[in-house]
């Protein structure tokens, strides 16, 4: 971050009544997980291309020993209009797929339409819901992200190898190359040893087992202030020092491109289309800000442009100092060591103001975030300028105590004309200039009611700092950090390539669009 220290960062009709008797009923959803998709979704995949099932396949299900119906989906939406169809999509093509298969369907939920709570998003509040209202007669709990494609009869095969009496933690594993900030430095001696879940891949939880943590969630409060990598922190809290069970690999839950020679054997598949979406937003439809400090003008700065500076047309540097080399711009608000509130309020005023051009999309980033502007472009022609958009990597503090949602700052803070209008025109504003700027407007977006949506091609921290697995199957938009890299070979690396290239130089030679 510029100038600044890092911070650490429930049958539905007896389920509502249940419900309807909790305190954070009430607060708007923001919904998700980890992976946003962009990817025009055919109605018919997963049944392998063809309008009906197998005689094989229906074979399969009544030999499984495993009903359709003991399977309950829960689709990890969110409540931006334009997840919410992708979400009904997804939710369409489960459904035809076991039409085929069976008269009475399986459940297949949304996330973000549970309930009102905002930390929903973050599983475990939910556990205890979704054990009171399947528990009795479901065997599975499947959690999939909008862009998974599922192969529902490969997957009642799978699920099938396992006894629905005991504990299982199923999922594609991922793990640490080394030691992250992300997950505050566990298991630093030997981070590789860990293994947590790649949500793309989908993940499941025996019944027995969400029993169990329903439990858990119930009769002790959940610790952790901040929700900053889910997928890490809902492994760590499912294992639990070592009392309960680990993830076990599912080699076929991946994240394979549909296409893929691979994709045979795999029960769920990402997409391998192009993005779908229309054409790119105009260069002109975005105001870049960037936020600096005089002591990083001559260190910082030179990188913004000497890679992406030049995709933007109309991008402005806010510093404590005016610079005409640069040129920066000085606010009139005193640089803070940390939190830098004053400043990005200041800067969400201008850009209202008819002192820079009028732009549909307003991007806040720090001088040394690196981000593809032409991916961004791409990303934004999902989204609706005239609704409230607030994008960019998801965190969340006090989540299972009324807490909130907020875009961590250093992956870049993307906000719709129509969000920053809101925003400002509800008075809401620092309670001091180096509070922290992303969770104060997290606190405000909470308090309207306005949702955080989340990507996962925006990274708050550096490649080294995630998952190798976790990077092969998407083409970023940002990192953040200059700390022990050469930002400038980074950003070669990984963000200058053209939107339909290999996201990591020959890291997965079928790496895809995740857009």
């Amino acid at each position: 971050m510029h100038c600044e220290l890092s911070l650490p960062p429930h049958s539905l009709q007896e389920s509502l009544r249940m419900l309807s008797n909790n305190p954070h009923v009430g607060q708007k959803v923001a919904g998700y997980l980890i992976f946003l998709s962009f990817f025009h979704i055919n109605l018919a995949t997963g049944s392998s291309g063809k309008g009906s099932q197998s005689q094989d396949d229906m074979h399969v299900i009544y030999n499984s020993q495993l009903d359709l119906r003991e399977i309950v989906f829960v689709i990890q939406s969110q409540s931006n209009s334009f997840h919410v169809r992708q979400a009904e999509r997804r939710r369409a093509d489960l459904l035809k797929q076991a039409q085929s298969l069976t008269e009475k369907p399986p459940v297949v939920l949304l996330l973000h339409s549970l309930s009102d709570h905002e930390g929903d998003w973050s599983i475990l509040p939910l556990l205890p819901y979704l054990s009171h209202s399947f528990g009795k007669n479901s065997s599975w709990i499947v959690f999939l992200e909008e862009e998974t494609h599922v192969k529902m009869t490969k997957l009642v095969q799978v699920l099938a190898k396992f006894d629905r009496n005991k504990e299982w933690f199923l999922g594609k594993p991922l793990h640490d190359a080394e030691s992250t900030i992300i997950h505050h430095y566990a298991f630093a001696e030997n981070p590789s040893v860990f293994k947590y879940p790649d949500f793309a891949a989908a993940w499941a939880l025996s019944i027995p087992l969400v029993a169990r943590l329903a439990n858990k969630v119930r009769d002790e409060p959940l610790k952790s202030d901040f929700t900053i990598d889910l997928k890490h922190e809902v492994a760590l809290y499912i294992w639990e020092n070592g009392k309960g069970p680990h993830l076990t690999a599912v080699p076929e839950l991946c994240t394979e491109p549909d296409d893929a020679p691979r994709a045979q054997q795999c029960a769920t598949t990402l997409s391998s289309l192009p993005p779908l979406c229309g054409e790119p937003v105009n260069t002109e439809d975005i105001f870049v800000a960037v936020k600096t400090c005089r002591k990083f003008h001559s260190e910082r700065v030179p990188v913004v442009k000497k890679t992406w500076e030049k995709d933007a047309l109309f991008l402005e540097y806010y510093s404590d100092h005016a610079d005409p080399s640069i040129p920066t711009i000085n606010l009139g608000v005193p640089n803070t060591e940390r939190g830098h509130c004053g400043k990005t309020f200041a800067i969400l005023k201008r850009f209202l103001s008819n002192d820079v051009p009028k732009t549909n999309w307003l991007l806040v980033v720090d001088d040394d975030t690196l981000i593809s502007l032409p991916r961004l472009q791409l990303l934004l022609s999902c989204y609706d300028p005239f609704e409230p958009v607030c994008l960019g990597e998801r965190y969340g503090y006090g989540l299972s105590q009324g807490g909130y949602s907020y875009i961590t700052g250093g992956g870049g803070m993307v906000f719709s004309r129509e969000a920053v209008a809101r925003l400002l025109k509800s008075g809401c504003k620092c309670y001091s200039n180096d509070a922290p700027d992303d969770m104060v407007l997290g606190m405000c977006l909470n308090a309207l009611g306005l949702p955080v949506t989340h990507s996962p091609l925006f990274h708050q921290a550096r490649p080294e700092d995630y998952a190798r697995d976790f990077l092969a199957h998407q083409v970023p938009i940002s990192f953040h950090k200059h700390w022990n890299i050469d930002p400038i070979a980074v950003f070669n690396k990984w963000l200058k390539n053209d939107l339909r290239a290999a996201a990591s130089d020959g890291l997965n030679k079928s790496a895809k669009t995740e857009l």
